[in-house]
């Protein structure tokens, strides 16, 4: 006799932190109300609403059809709850079941035991009734039967959906530390998508990995049933299913999902810096049958660009927080990119991310105007939610612009005669310079150097800005005087370099000691981003003495990136990491990149982010140089006299044990570009390059393997290299072709050699 269930309670279960949401579904779906609970609601249903639900929820993970409930004491009275239901009704004793048992209590400690108790339970039931027993079935069986006990009572019912709803069927694939289906279609209804949306409104995720935020979003606007691909339900094979119920469902989803796509006027697109994802992406796009509306490529962060459409839309995507992949303090410079990347290319747009670290979305640079607590699995995490605009930015440079930009600088011209000369010479060299640059393609590029001794300014392109560096005057000449020459050529700078006076920064350059040179010069915190070799490149040209890139180093950078392919890399002294991104760039399988400050380190991480580069394999350590080569060496100095570290031990008399056991690392290509003089207090001693590069070299030289090279180079005009080098290695001095045309008139901004091991 078939048992009515017209008005039977319900379970549907789902991730914590979802069950408010899935209340509401549920109303929209059938028109019930729920009783919210932990991890699931409860309504009363009759079976057409239970399909439908089956059918249509995007946020359940099961339907559970409830057959008993009761307070247990012990394993028997568990036995006892399971073998007083009337199982005949939904099975016969020729049919396979499976037990799934949740929970505990003092008495029931593990599930296995609990999922056995209810076993024998039905076992009994049909060997009572029949005298003929079901058989168990992992793989395949007929009626899945669930078991929950929580603080003393345990809940008995059928698992009509016969495995977890978030499983659609279009993901067979998925990247690292994927999102769950049903938990990208909650982030989704949390950002109002699609409903708070025009019809012609856009869905990005610039993170996409395998896709399930871009294609539950395109599952929404087409309204096609989440459901509709799924191969295998717990119903089929329970007696009381009602086919024709079903079948009717089937068609109704087949025709809604038919015509949401002749409507549809959505735009999806996604991008991943792996390749290898965008394949599984690309994969399930099709299996999910929204290929024709969702497109994703490969393509770094920092190449985005916002759909061509009139319409804003959401943008959206679930970074890495380091509980899974990524560290958590190597993350920072991903999110800070991601910020950079709304501010400066979605404005007026809806931006959510989802993170298991909130902290780390506080590095973006934009304030987020809501918060919801959930869960991705165990981890607690926030989804947070941003209206893209100025007023949201965090840090945003004033209006009027930097303190030191020409702009806001009231300039005074004394002598008109002597401005037109030099507007003269600039302009000559902004013919010939700037010829030369775009055919070279270079972006980032010196256009005058002292040329005129009148005018003792360095002034730097950078694409679209101007960066203008005063040298300080002798004190033979007077400070009057000096300020009068440098009004005299800002006045014609403008329209000469044809660049607004708000985008040419001005200087003045002197020598830094000590911490001095990681000191801020201003605090605006705008961060341009050049190109450079196929490189993208943070600079900032407002609140450093140096905007994070030696432009003379081009070439040097670019033989690097070229010599690179398959090489372990070195790079002490590294500033902001740009040689080491081209060497990552041409094929570097691993690095190490060694700076004392974390201002310049934090940059360099920054710049691998911009370029889709993680840190896996590539180290950034904060530490004195000569303190790592030493840690890196195994050696202990014991000295006999007070001195610098840096000189060579063979000169001031220390001596040197290497650790037993010690390991010492190689490299195959290492650049060692120390300041001239460097008096930090985070050192021991001082550096005076001219005095202690012979010892440096010589122990950076123990790092290098066999056939490699080491390239050194300095910006100490006076340099003169020690003679003792040539005796130990191989050097050959590489000056002249590390200098580019932009500073041909400066040959002496750089010395530069290449050191190899003698055969």
């Amino acid at each position: 006799m078939t048992e009515d269930i017209s008005g039977t309670t319900f379970v549907l279960t789902c991730p914590k932190g979802l069950e408010t949401l899935l209340a509401d579904e549920v109303k929209s779906l059938v028109g019930v109300e729920c009783k919210v609970g932990v991890a699931a609601v409860t309504a009363v249903l009759n079976i057409d609403a239970a399909y439908r639900l089956l059918m249509w929820s995007r946020l359940a993970n099961r339907l559970l059809l409830v057959l008993s409930e009761g307070k247990i004491a012990d394993a028997d009275a568990l036995y006892q709850l399971a073998k007083a239901v009337d199982w005949s009704g939904h099975m016969t004793n020729k049919s396979s079941f499976l037990v799934d048992f949740s929970g505990e209590s003092k008495e029931i400690r593990h599930t296995n035991f609990g999922a056995v108790k209810v076993k024998d339970a039905i076992v009994d039931y049909f060997r009572d009734q029949t005298g003929v027993r079901p058989d168990v079935s992992r793989d395949d069986p007929d009626l899945r039967v669930n078991v929950r006990l929580h603080k003393g009572v345990a809940t008995i019912g059928i698992d009509l959906s016969g495995g977890s709803l978030h499983k659609r069927g279009y993901r067979t694939e998925a990247g690292i530390a994927p999102l769950k289906e049903n938990l990208a279609a909650a982030l989704l209804y949390r950002c109002g998508w699609p409903g708070d949306y025009a019809d012609t409104a856009s869905l990005v995720d610039p993170m996409c990995g395998s896709g399930t935020l871009l294609i539950e979003g395109a599952l929404m606007a087409v309204d096609k049933a989440p459901g509709l691909d799924r191969k295998v339900y717990g119903f089929t094979r329970w007696k009381q299913h009602k086919p024709a119920v079903w079948a009717g469902l089937v068609q109704e989803a087949k025709a809604r999902w038919a015509i949401g796509m002749s409507r549809c006027k959505y735009t999806f697109t996604g991008f991943d810096a792996d390749p290898r994802v965008i394949q599984t992406a690309s994969q399930n796009i099709r299996r999910a049958g929204v290929d024709d509306l969702v497109h994703v490529k490969a393509q770094a962060l920092a190449e985005f660009s916002a759909p061509e459409s009139e319409s804003k839309g959401l943008f959206i995507c679930n970074p890495p927080y380091g509980e899974r992949i990524g560290d958590v303090d190597n993350l920072k410079s991903l999110y800070r990119c991601l910020g950079d990347t709304m501010r400066a290319k979605l404005d007026g747009w809806k931006g959510a991310i989802f993170t298991g670290n909130p902290e780390l979305g506080r590095s973006m640079g934009v304030r987020s105007y809501k918060q919801y607590r959930l869960f991705n699995g165990t981890i607690p995490s926030q989804l947070l939610l941003f209206n893209v605009c100025t007023e949201a930015h965090v840090n945003e440079p004033k209006k009027e612009g930097a303190e030191n930009s020409l702009a806001n600088i009231r300039l005074r011209v004394v002598n008109a005669e002597r401005a037109q000369m030099f507007a003269n010479r600039l302009k000559k060299n902004v013919k010939q310079l700037g010829k030369w640059a775009r055919k070279q393609e270079v972006e980032c590029y010196r256009v005058y150097d002292a040329d005129m001794p009148e005018f003792s300014i360095a002034i730097d392109c950078y694409a679209d800005w101007i960066h203008v560096q005063e040298y300080a005057a002798p004190i033979t000449v007077d400070e009057n005087e000096a300020k009068a020459r440098l009004h005299e050529a800002l006045s014609v700078m403008p329209e000469i370099l044809g660049v607004d006076a708000s985008r040419i920064i001005v200087k003045q350059r002197r020598r830094q000691k000590g911490l001095a040179q990681y000191e801020k010069q201003s605090t605006v915190g705008q961060r341009l981003v050049v190109h450079e070799n196929g490189c993208k490149v943070y600079v900032n040209l407002t609140d450093f003495l140096d905007t994070g890139l030696f432009l003379d180093h081009r070439p040097i950078r670019a033989w690097i990136q070229n010599a690179s392919k398959g090489k372990k890399f070195l790079n002490l002294f590294c500033y902001t990491g740009v040689v080491t991104l081209n060497a990552i760039k041409g094929g570097a399988v691993a690095s190490t990149s060694v700076d004392m400050s974390k201002t310049y380190l934090d940059w360099a991480r920054d710049n691998l982010a911009l370029n889709g580069f993680d840190e896996k394999n590539h180290a950034f350590v904060q530490m004195d140089c000569m303190r790592w080569l030493d840690e890196a060496l195994g050696e202990s100095e014991v000295k006999a006299e007070p001195a610098s570290p840096y000189r060579s031990k063979q000169k001031n008399g220390s001596s040197a044990r290497p650790a037993v056991g010690k390991k010492i690392p190689k490299y195959d290509l290492i650049f060692l570009d120390p300041p001239t003089f460097s008096n930090s207090k985070r050192m021991e001693g001082v550096l005076d390059i001219q005095r202690d590069h012979a010892g440096m070299i010589t122990k950076v030289m123990k790092l290098l393997d066999a056939k490699g090279v080491l390239i050194f180079s300095n910006n100490h005009r006076k340099f003169k290299l020690d003679p003792e080098l040539h005796v130990d290695f191989q050097i050959e001095d590489i000056s002249d072709k590390t200098i580019d045309q932009d500073f041909q008139r400066n040959q002496k901004i750089h010395r530069c050699w290449s050191i190899r091991h003698k055969a």
